[in-house]
Order: structure tokens, then C-alpha cells, then sequence
């Protein structure tokens, strides 16, 4: 008989942790203000946020339909900070400012995002996952999605850690 060695226990943030990056992304990072950017969920492996539709973010306004760069530019961010969450992930073993302070150097080096359909809606959701965080380089996947569930946009990205 084989015996199968158990799953490791999926790790939790401890609070601190994610209000601390969450400070980070929502507030120091003053861009994100602009966007109206809010983290909904942050786990390790896996992020999700959302932007509320407002005025300043309109592309064309015949239609009401946000502006590709928001698009684009929110995804990065969710990218990116799902390598934050990956990278804190990976030393959890080490002090919780040690960890925060790990963020300094993460770099977008190369970013695609397919446009699907318009985005229009009253608010906007995204997620990124990282699909794999490497010594140098991360590589990630990111959704755009309207309100309703809708798939608006993909993307990919990479980015520097190190």
C-alpha cells in the first residue's frame, strides 16, 4: 500500500499583515487613490479588488465606457500586488515588517492585456493569481470582469522581485 503524504495546510495572513499591505496598495501607493483601487480579498494565492465606475474614468463618453488605461493600469496592480502576497507567502517565517518591507524592488518588466468586450458596468472586479515566483522574475494571470461576472479583460504579466 502507498501511502500518500498529507496536503500542506494552506497558509493564512495574519491580520496585521494584510492591513499592512493593504496600507501599502490603498494609501501610499497614491495612483491606486485615483483609480478608486480597494483590495477585496488578499491571500497567498489568489487577490481580488474593485473599482467603482465615477466620471474621471470614462474613455468615451458616448457610451459611458471606462478608459482602457484604468483597465490596463488596474490589472498591473493587482498583479503586482499578488506578488507581494505570494512573495509574503513564501517568508512567512520572518518578522511581519521584514516582510512588508520586501516590496521595494518588485518591477513590472512585461505586461499584456486582451480587451474583450467594452467595459461598461457600475463597478469593476479583478483577481490575479501569481503563476510562479521565481528567484528573479514573477509571472502572473489577471481578470477584468463587470459587475455581473462578465469577462472584460485578461491579462498576463511579469515582473522583477529581486
Amino acid at each position: 500500500m502507498i501511502k500518500k503524504t498529507p496536503a500542506p495546510e494552506p497558509i493564512e495572513f495574519e491580520d496585521e499583515f494584510v492591513a499592512g499591505l493593504k496600507k501599502i496598495f490603498e494609501e501610499m501607493i497614491v495612483f491606486n487613490q485615483v483609480l478608486g483601487l480597494k483590495i477585496t480579498s488578499l491571500k497567498p494565492t489568489e487577490v481580488r479588488g474593485r473599482i467603482d465606475m465615477k466620471r474621471e474614468l470614462i474613455g468615451h463618453f458616448s457610451f459611458n465606457r471606462l478608459h482602457g488605461g484604468v483597465v490596463s493600469a488596474g490589472l498591473d496592480a493587482m498583479a503586482g500586488l499578488a506578488v507581494m502576497a505570494a512573495i509574503g507567502a513564501r517568508h512567512m517565517d520572518e518578522p511581519l515588517l521584514q516582510r512588508l518591507h520586501r516590496f521595494g524592488r518588485i518591477g513590472t518588466i512585461d505586461l499584456r492585456i486582451d480587451y474583450l468586450r467594452p467595459a461598461i458596468s457600475e463597478h469593476f472586479l479583478l483577481q490575479a493569481e501569481v503563476l510562479r515566483l521565481g528567484s528573479r522574475v514573477a509571472t502572473t494571470r489577471m481578470e477584468f470582469l463587470g459587475a455581473n461576472g462578465e469577462l472584460l479583460s485578461t491579462g498576463t504579466a511579469a515582473y522583477i522581485v529581486s
